[in-house]
């Protein structure tokens, strides 16, 4: 169990990279999504090339950011039963969730994804849209997201199993700090940073 451990801690961590260049792609979304506002609304021209990477990185953020919802425990839950559960009962049905459906779909996805890609990168497939963007990248994140997930899944499905066997704590209890809170703390502690250095270089 302690190299399974090991294991998930890898996992995680390439998840946790994953999820945090999903949090970029979300600005860069966001600032291609204005700037392709402002050109069409002031020069009353656009390009379909910025329009189409601008839906790439939504694709990307939401394909490749399941895996970091999952570690994170941020995905959709019916709290209204699950804190009526016993913590056991909470990992059980994770457990039968995670073998019977997550791994499953992720096989799925993963057979059915593929050839998509496959075939574009073969193919060099275009967009159908004049200035179009050639079109493998966006298939290629199919597999990829459903991969990440996957792993993701075996990493929770090891966690769960070694609190039932008590051999790691509950990985469903939220008595610590929410999301908003470590955001807000990782937020304050990089403007403290800032301030230190901005009043160093003044003195």
């Amino acid at each position: 169990m302690t190299m399974l451990l090991r294991f998930t801690r890898a996992i995680d961590a390439v998840n946790r990279a994953v999820g945090w260049l999903a949090m970029w792609l979300i600005l860069a979304a966001t600032l291609i999504s204005a700037g392709n506002a402002i050109v069409r609304r002031a020069f009353g021209t656009s390009s379909n090339a910025w329009l189409e990477v601008q839906w790439y990185l939504f694709a990307a953020v939401f394909m490749l950011g399941g895996g970091y919802a999952f570690l994170r425990n941020a995905h959709v839950r019916i709290d209204f039963i699950s804190s009526k559960l016993s913590a056991r009962a909470r990992n059980w049905i994770d457990v039968l969730g995670i073998v019977v459906f997550i791994l499953p779909l992720c096989v799925m996805m993963i057979r059915l994804g593929w050839p998509l890609f496959e075939r574009a990168w073969v193919s060099g497939e275009m967009s159908s849209n004049a200035g179009g963007l050639v079109r493998w990248p966006v298939y290629l994140l199919i597999p990829a997201g459903f991969a990440l997930l996957a792993l993701q899944s075996l990493s929770e499905l090891v966690k769960r199993i070694a609190f039932l066997t008590g051999q790691g704590p509950d990985p469903l209890d939220h008595t610590g700090p929410s999301e908003t809170e470590l955001l807000a703390k990782e937020i304050a502690a990089a403007e403290a940073e800032r301030a230190a250095r901005g009043g160093a270089t003044k003195s």
